[in-house]
């Protein structure tokens, strides 16, 4: 499916870089369809269904189509990513491969991989972005339940969550084993700051988030100076907006190629996956199909979704709360609500 990457020189081609252009919503919806999902998402006190929304926004043509808060939400307000800072991760890393600083397809830098014999010094940064490295990694968030993620970002491992998640044994060999880790995140996003070699917030800002106007951003560090790039990046909805456009737009903004030919085409090309894997299909930082075929992702705990659907020019965001159990009805939802625009 090709990219929607649209000539700067286009008179018809907005960019948000200052301020979202406003437009309406396509002719074609299914509007019963829609208004029924919409009235089931902001239901008061919560949806029995989906829990909490807090944002919607639809982004159709590059305009701003539709926009809804919940009460105790704004545009103003900056929500949690979650996961979908993953996919911002994605990104950086992508800009540091066009800088010739990363190749992804040579074994990671990683210190704890480099003693004699170690099997992890053969992970390569394209497994570790296709959660394939084979390393030991529980993502479990249920209180009680044995959890890497939750001792990764709140305990023992939270002031070095990279050092946590690759001093792990490994448990399948590299390539042969898909297990969704959010330490595998945070071991890329130590490596791209290396390769960066500066100072990595400002990295961020410049290549990033500046260029997008996307000047709600606030991604999170640890005590060892490291990009939560599993977690941690808050930011209004209206700016989580502009970075699915962004790769809408096949990593070019305003006639500018932020990320390397190819790299969106990357980010959504699907990874191998042992069957039972239940969560649904993946690529490199991104999750694919969530609004249909053809379709990727951002997804986040709690029900964050940036949804990508170059069929139909369109980017759906959703912020909200939605509880573990109500997971794979949310996931339901947002597939329906892509399907009215279809």
């Amino acid at each position: 499916m090709t990219l929607l990457a649209l000539p700067d020189q286009a008179p018809d081609v907005p960019w948000p870089t200052m301020d979202w252009p406003t437009g309406t919503l396509p002719a074609g919806l299914k509007r019963g369809a829609f208004e029924a999902l919409i009235s089931e998402a902001f239901a008061e006190p919560a949806s029995d269904l989906l829990g909490e929304t807090h944002a919607l926004l639809v982004v159709h043509g590059g305009r701003l189509a539709y926009e809804r808060y919940g009460v105790t939400s704004g545009p103003e307000a900056t929500q949690p990513s979650w996961s979908m800072a993953k996919s911002m991760t994605h990104a950086l890393v992508g800009m540091l491969v066009a800088d010739g600083k990363l190749d992804i397809h040579r074994p990671a830098d990683v210190p704890e991989w480099q003693g004699e014999g170690d099997p992890r010094a053969a992970i390569t940064l394209d497994q570790l972005l296709r959660m394939s490295s084979g390393l030991t990694f529980v993502e479990d968030y249920v209180p009680g339940h044995p959890s890497d993620v939750i001792a990764m970002l709140y305990g023992v491992g939270k002031s070095d969550v990279a050092h946590y998640a690759a001093d792990l044994p490994p448990a399948h060999p590299p390539g042969s084993f898909w297990n969704y880790a959010s330490g595998t995140s945070n071991i890329v996003a130590r490596c791209a700051a290396q390769a960066q070699g500066g100072d990595f917030a400002a990295f961020m800002r410049e290549r990033l988030f500046g260029p997008l106007g996307m000047t709600s951003a606030t991604p999170k560090f640890d005590a060892a100076g490291t990009f939560i790039g599993s977690s941690y990046c808050f930011c209004t909805a209206r700016d989580f907006a502009r970075f699915g456009l962004l790769y809408l737009r096949d990593g070019v903004w305003e006639g500018r190629r932020l990320l390397p030919p190819g790299w969106v085409d990357y980010a959504r090309t699907p990874t191998f996956q042992q069957a039972g894997v239940i969560d649904g299909r993946y690529g490199a930082h991104w999750w694919l199909d969530v609004g249909g075929p053809g379709s990727f992702s951002a997804n986040g705990y709690d029900g964050q979704f940036i949804v990508v659907v170059p069929d139909l020019d369109l980017v759906v965001v959703r912020n909200g709360a939605t509880p573990l159990d109500k997971k794979d009805a949310l996931r339901a939802w947002m597939g329906e609500l892509v399907s009215a625009f279809r």
